[in-house]
């Protein structure tokens, strides 16, 4: 191997490491630190390259990629500032789980601590937010620091795929020259013969990381199959998902041995695919709106709970108001569930605890709690879709616009093989109660690890960049701003994508919230009306724009839009206030259905 510096040595030695590992996309935003790591990454044929000019935005990008692959996508910047604008999406990759690889160029040691420009301490920039850390060795033609180099770059990619995955830390020092500028001396011609395992490394990784995969005890299967088969009354809840495609056909499986109904978060990979229509299987997805009926739903005896925390707030009080045994799977051992009510935590991954169980369930308990779920998902939707009543004390099609009638007409309607990316706030909220299961396999993905509206429409486009099939962003009008620079990548990026904005000028959630009843300071300081036009903004970052104030005329389009190329935003104008007390008629009027017919 030859360099003309120790600088670009280091760069192309780390690169063709981290490619060896697996990692095949880089996230790059400008700057001058960082200049060896950026050339080394575009000469490089087995990564491909998605150019950023802000950095909070190259690195949700990232995340979202990373969401799809299940593969780390690596993100670089310069020393200072740029490296920080990384640590959102470094927190919602940590608690979302999602294999992230951050590399943030730095000054060289005796820089630091001395006023010197863009220098600042980046030893552990991202605190306890990644799974591993290392701030390099300084860059030098030596045997030893290459091997360690190496071997740096192999753990970084197992440690960001281990369990849980996650994001790393990689701080790189670099001092000049940065540019592949020769420098006599720097690099023995000779390296290759004197050192080459660490120049020229192995065929594939120079280390690879074997992991075993995590099995259920057979006492452990025989107690929760006998626990099952005493139990008249079970539910599966599966929330959001930490694989990329978690395996339906595992749950469904103990779905349709046990008996008991899924109650399926939009995010869980469950709500949506053919399982759906599996004999002896039943996906919820309108609990939300039904579980503190009175009386309609009795407690459950046993419960197991697969993936995060639900989006539901509902079901998460349900679930602590109620005596049943709650099993925890999770993979990693961790603790998500904040109610503090569950009595078991299974630290195995999913498909080996569904899979022995529904082989080992010889007789499921009385399959009528299913039958009662059954029921009230038929009369669930059967109310949306007929407006439920109190939606129905306006007229025309003006009078049933409201923002969970878009989610809902969007679920209905994404073609299959459609990655759906949705926004926190209220449209991932609006997903979960008004998004009917259907048999169509969409993808659905959200941010609910930390549940910020920075850097979303980013994740959407990082998404898009790895994902087969149409991409739909579903997004708030404050989301949309924060992240307006992320559109670039639209561009820069060659990702396409249909944008559903819901424009009720301000923060809609907060009218949820018991400060909607102290204004001021509710309106200035909390919903914050902005009244921005974002029309204009399809000119600077080349897409079409187009408003809605009805919701036939939306469905329509949008079912035109999906697919058929280019990006389009579709703006639907709503009043934040209106469609929420909307949700609270429906919420209102099902709940008094179901409780009169016990």
């Amino acid at each position: 191997m030859t360099a003309p510096n120790r600088a670009t040595l280091w760069g192309e030695t780390l690169v063709g490491e981290l490619s060896s590992a697996g990692v095949d996309a880089v996230c790059l935003a400008p700057g001058s630190r960082s200049t060896p790591l950026t050339l080394a990454f575009a000469a490089h044929d087995g990564v491909e390259t998605f150019s950023h000019l802000d950095e909070r935005s190259a690195a949700f990008f990232a995340l979202g990629r990373a969401r799809v692959t299940g593969q780390p996508t690596a993100v670089v910047c310069t020393s200072g500032t740029a490296a920080a604008n990384f640590h959102p999406a470094v927190l919602e990759a940590s608690e979302s789980r999602v294999p992230l690889l951050a590399l943030t160029a730095d000054r060289p040691p005796e820089l630091q601590d001395t006023g010197a420009n863009q220098t600042t301490d980046q030893e552990k920039l991202c605190g306890d937010a990644v799974r591993w850390y290392r701030t390099l060795p300084e860059p030098e033609a030596d045997a030893r620091k290459l091997r360690s180099l190496r071997v740096t770059a192999d753990r970084a990619v197992a440690e960001a795929t281990g369990t849980p995955p996650g994001p790393v830390h990689l701080n790189v020092p670099f001092r000049k020259p940065l540019e592949p500028t020769p420098v006599e001396g720097d690099v023995p011609s000779d390296l290759a013969e004197t050192a080459p395992l660490g120049a020229g490394g192995r065929e594939g990784p120079f280390v690879r990381t074997q992991r075993g995969e995590s099995t259920l005890r057979a006492e452990t299967v025989a107690e929760l199959a006998t626990a099952v088969e005493a139990t008249d009354r079970g539910l599966l809840v599966t929330g959001p998902a930490d694989a990329p495609t978690p395996s339906r056909d595992a749950l469904a499986g103990l779905a349709a041995a046990t008996g008991f109904p899924v109650l399926a978060d939009p995010l869980s990979g469950h709500r949506f695919g053919p399982h759906t229509d599996q004999e002896g299987v039943t996906v919820c997805g309108g609990y939300d709106s039904y579980l503190d009926a009175d009386g309609a739903v009795p407690e459950p005896e046993l419960v197991f709970r697969f993936g995060a925390s639900p989006t539901s707030k509902t079901l998460r009080k349900y679930l602590a108001g109620t005596g049943a045994r709650q099993v925890l799977v999770d993979p990693a051992g961790g603790w998500r569930e904040a109610e503090l009510t569950a009595t078991d935590l299974v630290a195995v991954d999913p498909d080996p605890v569904a899979e022995p169980l529904a082989d080992a369930v010889d007789a499921p308990g009385d399959r009528e709690y299913r039958h009662t779920f059954e029921r009230l998902e038929e009369q669930y939707w059967d109310a949306v879709a007929g407006g439920a009543g109190a939606t129905a004390r306006g007229t025309g099609d003006e009078a049933a616009l409201f923002e969970g009638a878009i989610l809902h007409t969007v679920a209905a309607n994404a073609p299959s093989g459609t990655t759906l990316v949705v926004s926190n706030s209220m449209p991932v909220r609006d997903l979960d109660r008004f998004g009917k299961p259907r048999t169509a396999p969409v993808r659905v993905l959200g941010n609910r690890g930390v549940s910020g509206i920075d850097g979303v429409t980013s994740t959407a486009l990082g998404a898009g960049s790895a994902a087969d099939g149409p991409l739909v962003l579903v997004i708030g009008d404050v989301a949309f701003y924060h992240d307006m620079n992320g559109l670039l990548a639209l561009q820069r990026c060659d990702v396409d994508a249909t944008i559903v904005l819901i424009d009720n000028d301000g923060g809609g959630i907060f009218h949820k919230l018991p400060i909607e009843s102290f204004d001021p300071p509710f309106t200035e300081q909390f919903r914050t009306p902005h009244g921005l036009d974002f029309e204009p903004a399809g000119d600077i970052y080349e897409f079409g724009f187009e408003r809605f104030d009805a919701l036939g005329p939306f469905s329509e389009r949008f079912v035109d839009a999906v697919g058929s190329g280019g990006t389009t935003v579709l703006s639907v104008e709503l009043d934040a206030e209106r469609s929420h007390r909307r949700r609270e008629a429906i919420h209102e009027v099902v709940c008094e259905a179901l409780s009169s017919e016990e």
